[in-house]
């Protein structure tokens, strides 16, 4: 699976969506110092409008994947794949 470069853009109130912590957060000095620094997905500081972050995202994204609205985003990302090959494998042991 391809690495797409998520580049999160603050909304209004300073707000991004986190991947690592799974929320929308304030993108202040508390965040990127105790989670954005140490975040092995961080790629970036967005020109200083946000945060940049890269990862493995299964759904169909433009690469990079520029994020404006962070509760949208977080809600993007509550949705879960399944794979259509797991479900035929499966289905064959239920006989």
């Amino acid at each position: 699976m391809e690495i797409i470069n998520h580049i999160n853009y603050t909304d209004q109130n300073d707000h991004i969506y986190c991947c690592l912590r799974n929320r929308v957060v304030k993108l202040n000095q508390a965040q990127q110092e105790q989670f954005c620094q140490s975040c092995k997905m961080f790629a970036g500081t967005a020109g200083g409008r946000g945060v940049e972050c890269a990862w493995e995202d299964v759904r169909n994204v433009s690469n990079p994947h520029v994020v404006a609205d962070p509760a949208k985003e977080f809600i993007s990302n509550q949705r879960r794949v399944v794979f259509q090959e797991n479900w035929t494998q499966r289905a064959s042991f239920c006989g």
